[in-house]
């Protein structure tokens, strides 16, 4: 649910140098699974005596490699310029990277985005709250990613649907920008940063969970209208 900030509920606030130590750690996580399974299938393709093992070995090197890529290449736009220069992102880009990172996941991806491109920061935006879905329903499921736009700017939507589907509380409240009480680590950095994509946009995001599902709102107000 949406929250009203207080001063006694701040929104949290974090140095330059934290955050960006912070998002470095969650992406290097994410790339230490693919990227030490091709360390072991190249040892495997190095040892003369595994020879029986070296299609097996081969096909790993080829999935690992599919994985890494998929994962740089989601996180260039979630966490990085993603090509640098303002402007709009086509959402059909945004649905091959999302695809391609899903692929390594156990939740089905159900794409209903109906804007044909979003601007940067709602496209980073969305590309964040898509890794919130995928942690919400670790045991598989679906996760459903839908995006409007109008004259005014964006309104995103994520919904993770499957067994257990939940959400850490601590991950919740990070989304609308409190600090946890044990400080930030690498996952819960995640959902502050989104957050404060969508606060920097001038918008919000929140997250709200029910048995087996939760929700992922967020508005992003057009660049214009966020410099108003």
């Amino acid at each position: 649910m949406m929250t009203e900030r207080t001063a006694e509920n701040p929104i949290a606030e974090l140095s330059p140098e934290n955050l960006a130590a912070l998002l470095c750690a969650r992406l290097c996580h994410d790339l230490v699974s693919p990227v030490a399974a091709l360390g072991a299938a190249l040892s495997v393709l190095d040892d003369e005596d595994a020879a029986d093992m070296r299609d097996d070995a081969l096909e790993l090197v080829r999935e690992s490699a599919k994985q890494a890529q998929a994962k740089l290449e989601f996180a260039r736009l979630a966490f990085g310029a993603g090509g640098s220069a303002p402007g709009m992102i086509d959402s059909l880009e945004l649905k091959r990277l999302a695809a391609g990172l899903f692929n390594t996941v156990k939740p089905e991806l159900v794409w209903k985005v109906a804007a044909p491109s979003l601007e940067k920061s709602a496209a980073r935006l969305l590309l964040n709250l898509c890794i919130l879905g995928i942690e919400s329903a670790p045991r598989g499921g679906t996760v459903t990613v839908e995006a409007t736009e109008s004259g005014g700017g964006a309104r995103l939507r994520v919904l993770a649907e499957g067994m257990k589907a939940k959400i850490d509380p601590k991950h919740a409240a990070a989304l609308e920008g409190q600090k946890p009480d044990d400080g930030f680590d690498g996952r819960s950095i995640q959902p502050f940063y989104a957050g404060m994509i969508a606060r920097s946009a001038g918008g919000r995001a929140s997250a709200s969970s029910s048995e087996d599902r939760v929700e992922f709102i967020a508005l992003v107000m057009n660049p214009a209208q966020a410099a108003a």
